[in-house]
């Protein structure tokens, strides 16, 4: 089984709060991406930053002082274009989601007591390379050590170019496929 995980796909992280240029332009990529993989018969989950009204008294409000993502807030819905794909996101309060790693490893272990070959690839596409993007594809990869973990890097966009650029090195190092890199 093949696995699609649109990470933060939020209206924070694109338009919003900490919005770029660069994660406005791949949203059309993101949304192919997911049809594709809908027509393709992966499982797609979505992950989704949240933060509750004390953001600014946590260590990454201190770290990173602009309120974004908080649980009800305009800023924290999935966008719209990707809304109706993304029925029950993960709901994540730091950058990697634990949640993520423990139920794709489930999904593996019940598909091999079914006697399928369980888990075979999970890609990751979405927002911020640098941040979330990374922190749950090494997350996924320590869950799921013989899955292939792949990073769509023309789905993803980080704080910076430079920043996206230098996540996805380090991935590759750490035996993340990174793909569309060019």
């Amino acid at each position: 089984m093949d696995i699609l995980v649109v990470v933060d796909m939020q209206n924070d992280f694109v338009s919003g709060a900490l919005g770029t240029a660069e994660a406005r332009e791949i949203v059309p990529y993101v949304v192919g991406r997911v049809v594709e993989g809908l027509n393709r018969g992966e499982e797609i989950l979505f992950t989704r930053d949240t933060h509750q009204e004390n953001y600014m008294d946590t260590q990454e409000g201190r770290r990173l002082p602009v309120p974004h993502c908080v649980r009800g807030t305009a800023g924290w819905e999935i966008i719209e274009q990707l809304r109706e794909y993304a029925r029950h996101p993960i709901d994540k309060p730091t950058f990697g989601s634990r949640e993520l790693g423990a139920l794709l490893k489930a999904r593996d272990e019940d598909l091999r007591k079914q006697g399928k070959p369980g888990v075979e690839k999970v890609t990751l596409i979405g927002l911020c390379t640098d941040i979330c993007v990374i922190s749950n594809a090494l997350l996924v990869k320590a869950f799921l050590p013989e899955a292939e973990i792949a990073v769509d890097a023309a789905c993803c966009a980080g704080v910076t170019p430079e920043s996206h650029k230098n996540a996805l090195a380090a991935m590759r190092v750490c035996q993340i496929t990174v793909e569309n890199d060019g």
